[in-house]
C-alpha cells in the first residue's frame, strides 16, 4: 500500500522529532530529511505522486549567517509547505522578504493574537479579549524576526515583540508560524499542525499500526525469501516488538540470540523466555554474560562511557554467538540476514550528525557496521517508526502491555541510570521455568553503592 505522506526539512533543531511524531498521530506518514537535500533528490521524492506537503523545521542558527535554505523545488511542488521558527524566516528570506536579529528575544511562554482568518488558525483560539480577538498561548523560542514579509503574503498573527509573527499567502497554500506548534507548551498547537495535514494538505489519515502488521509482514517475506535471519533480542522494547514482527512473517527462519548482560530487572530474562519460547515458540539462545558487562563497566562512572561500554560488548557477544550459529551447521546454517530492533529516531539522529546540522544527543550501537562485520544483510524492521508506534505495534502483535509499556531500561539504560559505577548487587533467586538451558544460571543484579 503506497501511503499519502509529509515531507519534513530539518534544519537542526533539537525538536524536529515532535513535528514528525504530531503528524504520525494524525495518522499520516511522514519523513524526516536533512535540510541540504537537493531539488533533485526533493523531485524524486515527489515523483511517486504521494507528496501532500512540506514542513520546513526550526534551527539554532540564523538565516543571514548560514547557507541552511530550503531547496528551490519546495516552492515549485505545488504542494503546501509550513515553516516553523527558523522554517519561517528562510521562507521569508528566500521568497523576498527580510529578516534581521530581534531587539527583544522571546524565549517561553508567550500570547500570540491570531489575525487574518487563514485556513490555519480559522476557529483556533485559546482565549478572546474584550475587544473580540483570537489569541493562542504558544511556545516561542527565537531572537531573530521577519520584519519584511515576502510579495503575497498577508498578517497571521503577532506578538508585541514580534510584529510578524505568523504569515500566509493561501494561494499558494504557503503558511509559516515563528512560535512551534510541535511542542506541548503550544496549547492549540496539535489542531494547527491537524489543520495543516489533514485540511490543508488534504492528506489520506492511513497510517495505522493495526493495520501496518500486514504490510510490514509482506515487505519482510518479499526481503527475505527463504532465507534465514539471526536477531539480538535485548529483552528490550524496539528488540522485543521487532523479534515479535519477523517471528509472525517467516517463523522458524529466525533465530533469536538473547544476551543476558546483568543490567536487566530482577528475573526479566526469564520473562523475555518465557514470552517467546514459551508462547512465541520462537527459537532463542540466551547467553549468560553478566560478569563479562560488569567486569567491563568496573570503576566507570561517566554515562556516555557505560553508554558506549555495553554497546561495544553487546556487539562483540553477539558477534562470536553469531560466528557459532553461522559455521556450525545447525538450524541457523546459510543465515543471510541479522535483524536489529532500530527505530526511527536512531536514524534521524545519526543522519543528523552525519550532516552536521544538529546537536548529537547521544550515540546509538544500533546504527553502526555490525552487518558488514558479519557478512550479512541488514533487517530493520521498525526503522521507520517512532517508539510510540513500536509500542502500538507490539499490542496489536500480541505481546503483554506491561512488556510493551514498562520504562524503557534494557540495553544501555539501566547502567546509564544508575548514578556512577555500576557493581554487582550479589545473586538473586531465580524464578525461571526450565525456559533457559540448564547449563545458563541467572546472572548477578546490578546496583550501585
Amino acid at each position: 500500500m503506497q501511503h499519502q505522506k509529509i515531507l519534513i526539512l530539518d534544519f537542526g533543531s533539537q525538536v524536529t522529532q515532535l513535528i514528525a511524531r504530531r503528524v504520525r498521530e494524525a495518522h499520516v506518514y511522514c519523513e524526516v530529511h536533512p535540510c541540504d537535500v537537493s531539488s533533485d533528490w526533493v523531485r524524486e521524492f515527489a515523483a511517486d505522486g504521494q507528496l501532500k506537503g512540506v514542513i520546513l523545521s526550526g534551527s539554532h542558527a540564523s538565516v543571514y549567517e548560514v547557507d541552511d535554505k530550503a531547496p528551490d523545488a519546495v516552492f515549485e511542488l505545488g504542494v503546501p509547505v509550513l515553516g516553523i521558527c527558523y522554517g519561517m524566516q528562510t521562507m521569508a528570506q528566500q521568497l523576498g522578504g527580510k529578516v534581521e536579529a530581534g531587539k527583544t528575544r522571546e524565549f517561553g511562554y508567550a500570547e500570540v493574537r491570531a489575525r487574518g482568518h487563514t485556513a490555519l488558525l480559522k476557529d483556533i483560539a485559546d482565549f478572546h479579549t474584550p475587544e473580540g480577538h483570537g489569541m493562542l498561548k504558544v511556545w516561542m523560542s527565537h531572537g531573530d524576526k521577519v520584519t519584511d514579509m515576502p510579495p503575497g503574503f498577508k498578517l497571521m498573527a503577532s506578538t508585541d515583540a514580534c510584529p510578524i509573527a505568523g504569515m500566509a499567502d493561501e494561494s499558494r497554500g504557503y503558511y509559516a508560524v515563528q512560535f512551534h506548534p510541535e511542542v506541548t507548551h503550544t496549547v492549540q498547537g496539535r489542531a494547527m499542525l491537524d489543520r495543516f495535514v489533514l485540511d490543508i494538505c488534504g492528506t489520506r489519515a492511513d497510517w495505522v499500526m493495526r493495520d501496518h502488521i500486514e504490510e510490514a509482514v509482506q515487505k519482510i517475506r518479499d526481503q527475505v525469501g527463504d532465507e534465514e535471519v539471526i536477531l539480538g533480542l535485548s529483552g528490550g522494547v524496539d528488540s522485543s516488538v521487532a523479534a515479535a514482527l519477523i517471528h509472525r512473517a517467516i517463523g522458524d527462519q529466525l533465530t533469536c540470540v538473547f544476551v543476558d548482560h546483568g543490567l536487566l530487572r530482577l528475573n526479566e530474562g526469564d520473562m523475555v523466555m518465557d514470552m517467546f519460547v514459551g508462547k512465541l515458540h520462537a527459537k532463542v539462545i540466551r547467553v549468560d554474560a553478566a560478569d563479562q558487562f560488569l567486569g567491563h563497566l568496573s570503576g566507570v562512572s561517566d554515562p556516555e562511557a557505560k553508554r558506549k561500554i555495553i554497546g561495544r560488548e553487546f556487539v562483540e557477544v553477539f558477534k562470536a554467538e553469531a560466528a557459532k550459529l553461522i559455521s556450525s551447521g545447525a538450524s541457523t546454517k546459510g543465515a543471510k540476514w541479522l535483524a536489529q530492533g532500530t527505530i526511527y529516531p536512531d536514524v534521524i539522529e545519526s543522519g543528523g550528525a552525519k550532516s552536521k546540522k544538529a546537536v548529537t544527543i547521544k550515540s546509538h550501537h544500533n546504527v553502526g557496521g555490525l552487518p558488514e562485520q558479519l557478512g550479512l544483510k541488514l533487517l530493520e524492521p521498525l526503522r521507520d517508526l517512532f517508539k510510540d508506534e513500536v509500542r502500538e505495534l507490539g499490542v496489536a502483535l500480541g505481546l503483554p502491555h506491561d512488556m510493551v509499556y514498562r520504562h524503557p531500561f534494557p540495553g544501555p539504560g539501566l547502567g546509564v541510570r544508575i548514578l556512577g559505577e555500576v557493581k554487582s548487587a550479589g545473586p538473586t533467586p531465580s524464578s525461571s521455568k526450565n525456559c533457559a538451558p540448564p547449563s545458563t544460571t541467572t546472572p548477578a543484579r546490578a546496583g550501585t553503592t
